[in-house]
């Protein structure tokens, strides 16, 4: 996944201008944009910043869930931010992995809370506080000073991650095979 989103950040402006979520090119059925929007950055500097924070997230939660929920949560989050950006914002384009970003981290840290696990709880409250800045429209250390982030995408895909984390997160004989062993 690292590998595909350097690559597209390096390719250029027309494959980002092909490949980006586009609310004109959706409503004509050009419906790849819906997966491809996720993977195509800004700029390398974008790009590069979603790359660490796809390893910071599997770094400390790529254990918790077995391959099928981490893809299952994914989907969600790609499901989550489309479904919200189409429906609830008024949005003309948008490009990142940050969403989907948002949804594997809430995913980890709702695992890890159901778990008791301090680090998760100290997590939760640092991602709150995160969404809240960016919410309120304050410039994070990591962000350049011009950068438009879209709020919106973060927190739909931390909603989804939040709710998979969750289910995958608790006991139960239909969740075992979405559970590491």
């Amino acid at each position: 996944m690292l590998a595909l989103i350097l690559g597209l950040a390096l390719a250029g402006e027309a494959p980002r201008e092909l490949l980006r979520w586009d609310r004109a090119g959706i409503a004509d059925f050009e419906l790849w944009r819906l997966v491809s929007g996720h993977f195509v950055h800004l700029d390398l500097r974008h790009a590069l910043l979603n790359g660490a924070g796809l390893l910071l997230t599997w770094a400390l939660y790529g254990w918790r869930f077995a391959g099928r929920a981490w893809a299952l949560i994914v989907l969600a989050g790609m499901v989550a931010v489309d479904a919200g950006l189409w429906f609830l914002t008024s949005l003309d384009w948008y490009v990142g992995a940050s969403g989907v970003l948002h949804a594997a981290m809430a995913a980890g840290i709702a695992g890890g809370l159901l778990a008791g696990e301090r680090l998760a709880w100290a997590l939760a409250l640092l991602g709150g506080a995160k969404l809240v800045a960016e919410y309120l429209g304050l410039s994070l250390p990591w962000m350049a000073p011009d950068a438009a982030v879209v709020t919106e995408a973060h927190l739909f895909g931390a909603a989804a991650g939040l709710l998979c984390g969750g289910w995958f997160g608790r006991g139960g004989r239909s969740r075992a095979l979405f559970r590491k062993q």
